[in-house]
């Protein structure tokens, strides 16, 4: 069976992006390794059409939902190779079977780096640890809050931050030399504190971050903790196919979320810096348009030359 597009990644780009393929009558398959950075959002006020809030798990439930009701077909797996033959046609691994299709989304998403602490996944959940001051600055409103980063990014993420709170603390991590000198001069006069010690535990209780304490046997109070640590691109997949990456791992897409690989498309976290839920939906719909039109295309030009 040949597919008219696989779609690598059931977080919100790749779901989407299969309802919207699945609305314009496509066959389309969805491979999902079922790690979507969204399953750890505990509530998002920041997704569209949500004023309450939606937790992540919720959100994905739902979209996974719509896009079955299309006639999208949604497999557990990994995908771990994309070659493409002589006929432009492209073959996918998974494990031992083989995937056919016309064209192929990879929507794989960011892996966050997260910080050596107990219960990390658990803390994510409950929303003491964050990655998202865009998502989640509003939430830390005038609280006690923790930045964990190194180096000139954690220090601009903890000036982001600032603009929500003025009780705010960024721990380098035993690197604060990397931070650069303007970063350095806008920590000062933002009153922000610095820590240079290793953080050594985190305390919980009660379902809140009570206490930071360092190597240096220092205790700190917050009632957030930011993890600027950055995020690792899973890109890995698409390059098998030859598809173009920037040095961060994040693949280089134009206008209309095409690789330089024809009929190789990229949509969300993997293609963008802004990790954000509607830019995902946005790449999605975006990517899923052109697929449909240009394999309209091919069918009529086909037509024509018969």
């Amino acid at each position: 069976m040949i597919h008219d597009c696989l779609i690598i990644g059931g977080g919100p780009a790749g779901l989407v992006a299969a309802t919207y393929l699945a609305r314009f009558r496509r066959d389309v398959r969805v491979i999902d390794a079922g790690s979507s950075r969204a399953a750890l959002i505990p509530l998002s006020h920041n997704c569209p059409g949500f004023p309450d809030g939606i937790s992540g798990r919720d959100l994905l439930t739902r979209l996974r939902e719509q896009a079955k009701r299309y006639g999208t077909t949604l497999t557990a797996g990994r995908v771990d190779r994309i070659e493409r033959d002589s006929d432009g046609l492209f073959h996918a691994t998974a494990a031992s079977e083989r995937i056919d299709a016309r064209t192929v989304v990879i929507a794989t998403g960011v892996l966050d780096l997260e910080p050596t602490l107990p219960k990390t996944n658990e803390a994510v959940r409950r929303g003491l640890i964050r990655h998202c001051p865009i998502c989640d600055g509003y939430e830390v409103i005038g609280k006690r809050v923790a930045v964990l980063g190194r180096g000139t990014k954690g220090a601009r993420e903890a000036l982001f931050i600032r603009h929500f709170s003025a009780s705010l603390t960024l721990f380098t991590l035993g690197t604060p030399y990397d931070i650069d000198d303007k970063a350095w001069t806008l920590l000062q006069e933002r009153g922000i504190t610095v820590v240079d010690d290793m953080v050594r535990e985190v305390h919980y209780e009660a379902g809140a971050i009570v206490g930071i304490e360092t190597e240096a046997g220092k205790n700190y109070q917050f009632d957030t903790i930011y993890s600027a640590l950055g995020c690792k691109v899973r890109s890995d997949v698409a390059e098998t196919a030859g598809v173009r990456c920037d040095e961060s791992g994040q693949i280089l897409v134009d206008d209309h979320q095409r690789t330089n690989v024809p009929r190789i498309y990229a949509v969300g976290d993997v293609a963008n810096d802004l990790n954000q839920i509607s830019v995902a939906a946005g790449h999605a719909a975006i990517a899923a348009t052109t697929i449909h039109n240009e394999l309209q295309a091919e069918w009529s030009d086909a037509l024509l030359t018969k």
